[in-house]
């Protein structure tokens, strides 16, 4: 058989070339009376076609054509982030403005940019995107609760990194997109090209910058799309206390049958993500919460999950919701059945996908809770080995321990980070801490004391030893811990006193071994425990010596004493 056009049977109008371009040109008509907007700010609205919104599908379309991005056997979109694979947080500015200087906590977080600098790469970053046949735009929201929420719109010339930001932000109906209005926020991505290093406070060919009297974002010199999300999160960071008077904060957030809301502190690579995801309770969101006077509410639309040796027996929700939509982000596949290989980190450690959070089936949908929380679960990787796999905390050991914040960066959430390597991030949220700790945690506090809140602090890291002589404690373990939390067995254990730091451990945990509870018993060696374990206490308290002038004594003495 012949076919006309070279091609087996299609359904006709697919090969009518004016089809699909007629198709885009509606996408960019949705911009209607915002292109007064576009062209103000500088784009070129006669050279490129801007897209706002587009669908999944034509995003789709657009990276296998132009990115290099491959399609997935499962159906998620398989794309790469270039040289950059994680974060850079020694590129992160904050303007020195007059409207949020007085507010922002300064230091090697938060490191100042002149507003002229600023006004140099965001011009920068528009003349780049000028130059693309493509640019996308994204609007959508940040925060579920209507009352506390904001209006983010994202510009950027990388189709991956529209669909990144569909599945990561709260998506408007058809009605809510035609009534948008001013954004509250906006993002500048124009990640392909570099910063000048030559411009005053530039420390390389990278900038990722936030104007808060402007409130806008700027990237250059980096494509790992993670940098927006983590830029709408330091907004929000921002705006809730100082706007709203609600607490922002870096954690997950799952809800019992019978109400029971729970918080997951822990920085990446703890287990945020995986403990949260629980086949008995309703995912609230994996990552940045509100706490408000009303409830728990997600800032987030969508799930950035590690894919590091991801696999369907031990996080199935996660595993399931790669699918059609998702981005699987600097993931090896094999060339011919397009199958992920998660296993392989050849590319990076910091392998991720991102998905809407509808994709998980026991989501909480709208991701909002109108009842305080019950638990608070704060996690650490514990690179030396030391700390017990759980422990209660005191309301003041809450406190120290918040700002402490003690865990370990793992391979591949930075640049540069190969093998675990044992950190202090206050608040568990550091890179993305915006004001001072201390009005974080009394804010915490303040909540936890109110509504009677218990709080453990689970670790999730090594056990038996240190890194590289020791074993992370198995997952099973930790998610019998978890259970026996939220069933309330916890609550009713017996406890003893676990020395130097003064935790109060369980004696025995149906299901989980004696020998793992203390972490003690768990090393062959027992004076090698103690010498590590005397060593992390000393860096609990050079560490929280930073804030010891603006907490009360008795927070002080809930640390490691020695």
């Amino acid at each position: 058989m012949v076919y006309t056009h070279g091609t087996p049977y299609v359904t006709p109008h697919i090969l009518h070339k004016h089809y699909a371009q007629s198709y885009d040109a509606e996408v960019s008509n949705l911009i209607g009376r915002d292109l007064e907007y576009f062209s103000q700010a500088g784009f070129d609205m006669d050279r490129i076609q801007i897209k706002r919104n587009a669908p999944p599908a034509l995003l789709y379309e657009d990276a296998i054509r132009n990115e290099g991005a491959v399609i997935s056997s499962s159906g998620a979109l398989i794309n790469f982030s270039g040289k950059k694979t994680g974060r850079s947080p020694k590129d992160k500015r904050i303007v020195y403005e007059e409207t949020s200087r007085d507010e922002i906590w300064w230091g090697s977080v938060n490191i100042k940019m002149d507003e002229h600098t600023f006004e140099i790469n965001r011009e920068r970053a528009i003349d780049y995107l000028n130059t693309r046949d493509n640019v996308y735009v994204f609007d959508g929201y940040a925060g579920w609760d209507p009352k506390y929420r904001i209006k983010v719109r994202v510009i950027c010339a990388r189709a991956y990194h529209a669909l990144f930001m569909n599945n990561m932000l709260i998506r408007p109906t058809e009605e809510e997109l035609q009534n948008f209005g001013e954004p509250d926020f906006i993002i500048y991505n124009a990640g392909q090209f570099p910063a000048n290093r030559f411009t005053k406070g530039m420390s390389s060919t990278t900038s990722v910058e936030i104007n808060f009297k402007r409130m806008e974002m700027v990237i250059l010199g980096t494509e790992y799309a993670g940098e927006m999300k983590k830029g709408v999160f330091s907004v929000m960071h921002y705006l809730q206390p100082v706007k709203f008077g609600q607490l922002s904060l870096h954690s997950s957030a799952n809800v019992g049958e019978a109400g029971d809301v729970t918080l997951f502190f822990g920085l990446s690579g703890t287990g945020k993500t995986t403990l949260s995801a629980d086949p008995r309770r309703k995912l609230i969101g994996d990552d940045e919460h509100v706490w408000s006077d009303d409830g728990v509410f997600n800032i987030e639309g969508g799930c950035y999950a590690k894919c590091i040796n991801l696999s369907a027996e031990k996080e199935p929700e996660i595993f399931n919701a790669i699918r059609f939509g998702s981005v699987l982000e600097n993931v090896v596949y094999h060339p011919v059945t397009r199958v992920p290989d998660y296993d392989d980190a050849s590319i990076t450690e910091n392998t991720r996908c991102a998905y809407p959070i509808e994709y998980i089936a026991n989501a909480q949908i709208p991701c909002f809770v109108q009842s305080q929380p019950k638990n608070i679960i704060m996690l650490t990787c514990d690179a030396f080995g030391v700390l017990p796999p759980v422990s209660k905390l005191t309301p003041e050991q809450a406190s120290y321990h918040f700002l402490a914040g003690y865990t370990s960066k793992t391979p591949g959430t930075e640049d540069g980070v190969l093998e675990p390597i044992p950190t202090f991030s206050t608040c568990y949220s550091a890179p993305f801490i915006v004001l001072h700790p201390g009005r974080y945690a009394e804010m915490l506090a303040e909540r936890m004391s109110k509504n009677n809140v218990d709080c453990w602090l689970i670790n999730t890291g090594w056990t038996g030893g240190k890194f590289g002589t020791g074993k992370r404690c198995p997952l099973k373990y930790t998610r019998r811990i978890v259970d026996a939390v939220h069933s309330g067995e916890l609550a009713k254990a017996e406890y003893e006193t676990f020395g130097v730091f003064n935790l109060q451990v369980p004696t025995a945990l149906e299901g989980v071994p004696r020998e793992l509870l203390n972490p003690r018993h768990a090393w062959p060696n027992t004076e090698a425990f103690e010498r590590e374990v005397r060593k992390l206490g000393g860096m609990f308290q050079k560490a929280f010596a930073l804030y010891e002038s603006d907490v009360e004594e008795k927070v002080r003495l809930a640390g490691p004493q020695l």
